[in-house]
């Protein structure tokens, strides 16, 4: 199976100004959940530099919509992005064996 990481490169600024599109930013990521499209997301911290978000399988389309509507990209507080494939072979959000 495979996952789709979107890698968020962050501003030196990201935690001082977040605040004011947080809101805006968490429902984006909330309603990608609710579709069935979003596993996982959060910045990693000390630095506070990258954010990781991981994807379900064939959400790419999802991925760009979500990009091109996150108040954190128009806003500056992500410097940069990328978009690459994950190849998960164990964990518990795989479906269980023989589960077609």
């Amino acid at each position: 199976m495979t996952h789709v990481v979107l890698e968020y490169s962050l501003a030196d600024t990201y935690l001082e100004r977040r605040g004011e599109f947080r809101a805006a930013h968490l429902g984006l990521l909330e309603a990608a959940v609710e579709r069935g499209e979003l596993v996982l997301a959060g910045a990693l911290a000390d630095p506070y530099d990258r954010a990781l978000l991981v994807w379900a399988e064939g959400s790419e389309d999802a991925i760009a919509a979500f990009v091109a509507a996150d108040p954190y990209v128009a806003n500056g507080l992500v410097t940069d992005w990328r978009i690459r494939t994950w190849n998960t072979v164990v964990g518990t959000a795989l479906p269980a064996a023989g589960t077609p």
